[in-house]
C-alpha cells in the first residue's frame, strides 16, 4: 500500500485554486493526473469532483458523492455496473477509520459550487454512508455521502415521549438553525434498548459496563439525506456494536424471513430476535437489503 497522506497539505489551505490536474498533481493536494479518487482499499486521501458523472450531487458543505468505475470519459455517461473496488473501497475504508477526505472541485462541476476555470481546494470532507443503487443510466452505481468537518452534522438530543410502536415510512423530523440538522428521538432509541433488555438482536450479547448496560439502537433506513428514514421503534434494532458495525456496513443483512445472512457468502448466522411490544418494519429491512446488501 503507498503512504497515505490525511488532512491538509501544509501551505495549500481550503480555497487553493490550481490551474489544471498537472499543477493539482504537483502539490501533493490530489496526486493522481487523471482519477477521481486518489485511493485503494486502505483509504482515499481526496477526491475531485468535475461533473464526471451524472448522478453527483453537490450541496455546498454536502456531497453525494459517485464512485469510479464503469464511465465514458466522453460522454459522462454510465456503461457499465460499478464495483466497490480500488477507490470506492477506500471511501468506504474511510467511513469506518473516520480519516477525512480532502475535496477539489472542478470547473466542470456545479456552477452554484464550483470554481469558473481550473480547480479549487475546498476543505476536508467526511465520509458518513456509503450505497449502492441503480443509476440514471441503468447501471449499478456505489455512491458516497460526504460532509463537510465544518459542518455541525451531529444531532442534539431531543426528550420526546412515546409509549406505542409505530410503523411510518417519512422522513425524520428537520429543524431549520444555521445548518439544517436532523431530530432524533433518544425516547425511541432508549425505548428499543429497553424493551431487549439491552441485548444484541442478532448475538445476544449483553454488555456490561461499571455504568450499566450497554446497546446501541442501529437505525435500519439511515434518517439523513438520501435515504431519508423514519426516526420511529419499527426502524430502530438493538444491537451490539460489533454487528452495529457490520450492519450499517452492509457485511450482513436480514433476509425476507427474519433470517441473518452475511452478505458476501449468504451464510446463515441465525435468526433476528424479536419481542412483542417491538415490531421490525419488514419494508424497511427490504431496504436495506436493497441498497446495502
Amino acid at each position: 500500500m503507498p503512504q497515505r497522506t490525511y488532512g491538509e497539505i501544509p501551505g495549500f489551505p481550503a480555497g487553493s485554486t490550481f490551474k489544471n490536474r498537472a499543477d493539482l498533481a504537483e502539490t501533493g493536494v490530489h496526486r493522481p493526473l487523471q482519477g477521481g479518487i486518489c485511493g485503494g482499499r486502505d483509504g482515499a486521501e481526496s477526491i475531485v469532483v468535475s461533473g464526471g458523472y451524472v448522478d453527483d450531487e453537490d450541496h455546498g458543505s454536502e456531497l453525494i458523492y459517485t464512485g469510479q468505475g464503469g464511465n465514458d470519459p466522453t460522454t459522462k455517461r454510465q456503461i457499465a455496473d460499478q464495483t466497490l473496488t480500488l477507490g470506492n473501497a477506500g471511501l468506504a475504508r474511510n467511513q469506518l477509520d473516520g480519516n477525512p477526505v480532502r475535496v477539489i472541485r472542478g470547473a466542470g462541476g456545479d456552477t452554484a459550487h464550483s470554481p469558473a476555470a481550473g480547480l479549487r481546494y475546498d476543505g476536508l470532507f467526511r465520509v458518513v454512508d456509503h450505497w449502492h443503487e441503480t443509476g440514471k443510466d441503468g447501471f449499478r452505481i456505489w455512491r458516497f455521502r460526504l460532509v463537510s468537518l465544518e459542518s455541525t452534522d451531529l444531532p442534539p438530543d431531543v426528550s420526546i415521549a412515546t409509549t406505542e410502536v409505530e410503523v411510518a415510512t417519512g422522513p425524520a423530523e428537520r429543524v431549520q438553525t444555521v445548518i439544517q440538522r436532523l431530530v432524533r428521538s433518544t425516547a425511541v432509541a432508549n425505548g428499543v434498548k429497553q424493551k431487549h433488555n439491552f441485548r444484541c438482536q442478532i448475538c445476544g450479547t449483553q454488555l456490561s459496563t461499571p455504568a450499566g448496560l450497554y446497546a446501541e439502537a442501529a437505525h435500519i433506513r439511515a434518517l439523513g439525506k438520501p435515504h431519508l428514514g423514519p426516526d420511529v421503534m419499527s426502524n430502530v434494532l438493538c444491537l451490539c456494536p460489533n454487528h452495529h458495525v457490520l450492519f450499517d456496513a452492509g457485511a450482513i443483512y436480514v433476509d425476507g424471513r427474519g433470517i441473518v445472512r452475511e452478505t458476501l457468502t449468504h451464510e446463515e448466522l441465525g435468526k433476528l430476535t424479536t419481542l412483542p411490544g417491538h415490531v421490525v418494519d419488514p419494508v424497511q429491512l427490504a431496504y436495506h437489503r436493497e441498497v446495502h446488501a
